[in-house]
């Protein structure tokens, strides 16, 4: 593999294809904020707005600025998506709400913990970008409301009744190793050290189950295997995703043993979610086989072949492991000859099982400017480091 080559290939179509596509068709210049529902040719479909993907997005254009170059016009981009989120995106107590109305009224309670922890790395990020203070305080206030819903992320809107199954999920410790990272300089270093130490406690230490072979999505409150369908689920992409973060984690921490822990998982998780018949990575699984409960089980979802670059490529550029490189070319090939559109910017996000187009949108209420612009810069720069 020539990784120069393969590198410039990654480069090229973040900055000439997928960023000016989300500058140029997402920005809501009359109230502010980000059009996330576009068409294949980035035509608007539905106006409203969902506060992780506008978090998401400010992130992404603060993140190249800070990264890349510092262009005006992706910060500008930025500002304005931050300054819609201060008006409208909380409750006024940093709170922040699911979705809103174009206007930026409010239209589903801040149930999603999700919106505050991507709200906590954009308002960081920006931070970084502007040396603005308000930016750094919103990050870190945010970031602590996190921490006290840790124990319960869906606060009073958890449905579940206490004390008949109760469950912790993966996603949670998994984030929380990101954003702590991210916002790293923002934070109080006693109060970063001790969750980085549980997050990565928990995530390969409860959440890997050594006796299966698997990371599996939730565990009873005493860290057991729960046989039941949230209990049985596996998202291998998830995991994917939280062996790079730990990946990153273990180099800030300078622990080769955890580097190379969470590359033989990425690997297991890669070989164990791939469909052999057709090819690309499975979204969910029963860890028993049984049918799992979502329909969607099968799809071939953009960001999970994103993350799955990432963790490959990063897996081989900090051990040299070959599976890591094999895997990453069989990757390669797949995601860029399926999801890829030929004839617009931006990348399709939904196959059915046979990797054919099951919806043409490039952006959505769960796609936004984020995983394949992240996946894109993420390659080209382990990459360059090859």
């Amino acid at each position: 593999m020539d990784f120069k080559e393969i590198a410039g290939l990654y480069q090229k179509e973040l900055l000439g294809s997928v960023i000016p596509f989300w500058l140029d068709k997402s920005q809501d210049l009359e109230y502010g904020g980000y059009f996330s529902c576009l068409n294949r040719d980035g035509s608007v479909f539905d106006t409203d707005k969902f506060i992780w993907l506008q978090c998401r997005q400010v992130w992404m254009f603060s993140y190249l600025y800070n990264k890349v170059e510092k262009r005006p016009d992706w910060l500008d981009c930025a500002i304005q998506g931050a300054e819609f989120l201060c008006k409208y995106g909380h409750d006024g107590a940093y709170n922040w709400y699911f979705s809103l109305t174009r206007e930026g009224k409010p239209l589903i309670v801040p149930y999603n913990i999700y919106s505050y922890t991507f709200a906590a790395m954009a308002f960081g990020q920006l931070s970084f970008a502007t040396g603005k203070q308000e930016y750094a305080d919103i990050a870190r206030k945010t970031y602590e409301k996190i921490l006290q819903r840790s124990a319960n992320p869906k606060d009073k809107w958890n449905k579940a009744i206490p004390g008949t199954r109760d469950l912790k999920n993966f996603a949670f410790p998994m984030i929380l190793c990101n954003l702590s990272l991210e916002i790293e300089p923002l934070l109080d270093k006693e109060v970063m050290d001790q969750t980085i130490t549980k997050c990565l406690h928990e995530v390969m230490d409860v959440f890997w189950r050594p006796e299966i072979g698997l990371i599996v999505e939730n565990v009873t409150s005493d860290e057991q295997l729960s046989d039941s369908f949230d209990g049985r689920l596996v998202n291998p992409g998830h995991a994917l995703e939280a062996m790079w973060f730990i990946m990153d984690l273990a180099v800030r921490l300078d622990r080769p043993d955890v580097i190379d822990k969470a590359t033989e998982i990425g690997l297991k998780m890669l070989t164990y979610g791939w469909d052999e018949q057709y090819g690309g990575i499975f979204y969910f699984m029963d860890r028993l086989g049984y049918p799992p409960q979502q329909l969607e089980w099968d799809q071939k979802l953009w960001w999970v072949h994103m993350e799955a670059l990432i963790c490959m490529i990063k897996g081989y550029q900090l051990t040299g492991k070959q599976a890591c490189l094999d895997w990453f070319e069989k990757l390669h090939n797949y995601t860029w000859a399926h999801f890829k559109d030929t004839e617009y910017p931006e990348w399709f996000g939904y196959l059915n099982r046979r990797g054919e187009i099951l919806l043409p949108l490039k952006g959505g209420k769960w796609k936004g400017c984020f995983h394949v612009p992240r996946g894109l810069f993420q390659c080209w720069k382990t990459l360059n480091k090859l």
